[in-house]
């Protein structure tokens, strides 16, 4: 990427993947299992707005989203542990 700042030209490189395998597989893994979590949390919420009122759909959207959540605090803290050790290693 070019940028023109006051007649000086720079140029910034564009963000590339990491060389290493492992890495790419973790991230990908990672980044699927937040975007199911997240499907999920859209689903519950789905699922809660055409409840009608009904108490077993509702506390089961509720149940859904919820579990959607801890899922996706789950998925955050396993990426944060094995990209720790992962550097810790390299």
């Amino acid at each position: 990427m070019i940028q023109y700042i006051a007649g000086v030209v720079q140029t910034t490189s564009l963000p590339t993947l990491k060389s290493d395998p492992i890495d790419i597989i973790i991230n990908i893994v990672f980044a699927l299992a937040a975007s199911i979590a997240l499907l999920m949390v859209a689903i519950g919420g789905f699922r809660y707005v055409v409840s009608n009122g009904d108490p077993n759909a509702t506390a089961s959207a509720k149940n859904a989203i919820l579990y959607a959540i801890i899922g996706l605090i789950v998925v955050i803290a396993a990426y944060s542990i094995v990209a720790f050790v992962v550097k810790g290693v390299a």
